[in-house]
């Protein structure tokens, strides 16, 4: 592996010629285990064997990533192989992948080095490995189908058992390659914040709803804060586009916040081969606004969430599978 000094907070970690064509190898072959599957948890159990047999750099990056994430609590992983025939980006709504392909599988594999592959059964009907297009008719949404800019947003803010990891592979850039990921954590924001501001935050004094890809599922009722636990080192849980401050003084709260995260926010880029992994504990991410074109080569990313500790969420999981009940 080669790092990049970017100057920034963001840790940006380079898979080398050799790597990449040894990873590429694991992955082909382990795309081709039990009909290529995704879902299925012969294949899963298949990737996690595998993942000991992926380059030693790439493991090793993981697991210290997996321990700290870093000041931007991101990961920018470069290089990782992809097919070689791409077909058209997809369009339709709700848009998955069911069989492996070599993006999909190289998403699965590094899963296990993060803890464990999960969905959420309300949204994509569970599917592990999901498709973030822009679809007709659906520009406007607050969401992955959606192509308007996209607020920032801890990954299923309501949820009582959210993805640890958020997992984003490029498998195709936008047009102009204008469209950003950008990313901000709260080690970034607590130098910042007012003191009156983080009083309020770390009160529950917000709610937060289901967002629309969740189709209609209903929001948490308890109200809870926007940073909590270690005062130091605090988790971050906030929608901009859902959650609801629940007085004035957290409206005011949520302002400041709000143009911190504008001002400090970290912009990425991505190109194909590149793997964004966000810690969603303590990163929010939003999204730059970009225009498709629905020509069959617009922005394609494939994302996959990750739960560091699969046996916290076994009540709201069937059968000790990977998928999450609402």
């Amino acid at each position: 592996m080669r790092y990049e000094n970017n100057g920034g907070p963001l840790t940006v970690a380079i898979l080398e010629s050799k790597e990449n064509r040894e990873f590429g190898s694991l992955c082909r072959k382990v795309r081709a285990l039990h009909d290529g599957d995704i879902d299925s948890p012969e294949w899963v159990a298949s990737a996690r064997t595998a993942w000991e047999d992926a380059p030693a750099g790439l493991r090793r990056t993981l697991r210290e990533f997996r321990r700290d994430s870093g000041p931007g609590g991101a990961l920018l992983l470069r290089n990782l192989p992809l097919d070689e025939n791409l077909p058209a980006t997809p369009t339709e709504d709700n848009s998955v992948l069911r069989k492996a392909t070599v993006s999909a599988t190289a998403l699965m594999l590094v899963a296990h080095g993060l803890g464990d592959p999960a969905a959420f059964r309300p949204e994509k009907a569970g599917a592990l490995v999901q498709n973030v297009v822009p679809v007709p008719g659906r520009e406007d949404v607050q969401g992955n189908a959606g192509s308007v800019h996209l607020t920032f947003h801890t990954e299923n803010a309501f949820h009582p058992h959210r993805p640890d990891f958020v997992k984003l592979l490029c498998v195709r850039s936008d047009h102009e390659k204008i469209a950003e990921l950008r990313l901000v954590c709260s080690r970034q924001l607590l130098p910042k914040l007012s003191e009156e501001a983080l009083e309020v935050l770390r009160s529950p004094r917000f709610v937060t709803a289901a967002p629309p890809s969740f189709g209609g599922a209903s929001g948490a009722a308890e109200p809870h804060a926007v940073l909590s636990g270690d005062p130091a080192d605090p988790d971050l849980r906030i929608d901009e586009a859902a959650t609801v401050p629940l007085d004035g003084d957290a409206e005011a709260a949520l302002r400041e916040l709000s143009k911190w995260f504008e001002d400090l926010h970290m912009a990425i880029r991505l190109r194909p081969g590149d793997l964004a992994i966000v810690d969603n504990r303590v990163t929010v991410h939003g999204r730059s606004a970009f225009t498709p074109r629905y020509d069959g080569r617009d922005r394609w990313l494939q994302r996959t969430f990750v739960l560091a500790d699969l046996r916290r969420s076994r009540s709201h999981r069937a059968g000790d599978g990977y998928v999450v009940s609402a």
